[in-house]
């Protein structure tokens, strides 16, 4: 529980980050699950997912969801089995 006024406004600004940072997470990790399917499937459209899966790993990194060195090892290893 806060005790003071700023503390109250810090815990309020981590409550919406929080929550920003989780749909992000979720988008990225939707994302790339969908990218793996399509690689192991041989789908049609993997190009097309993997390059989504890639855009939204590197908007992640860039909004600092995402360490960079895990955005680029995981875009590394999308590009590889694509």
């Amino acid at each position: 529980m806060a005790n003071h006024r700023s503390a109250e406004k810090r815990n309020r600004q981590n409550q919406e980050r929080n929550a920003r940072n989780r749909s992000i997470r979720a988008r990225v990790r939707r994302a790339i699950r969908l990218a793996r399917e399509a690689v192991t499937n041989k789908a049609e459209n993997r190009d097309e997912l993997v390059k989504a899966a890639v855009t939204q790993v590197y908007m992640a990194a860039s909004k600092n969801v995402l360490p960079a060195g895990n955005a680029s090892r995981t875009v590394s290893r999308l590009m590889k089995a694509q």
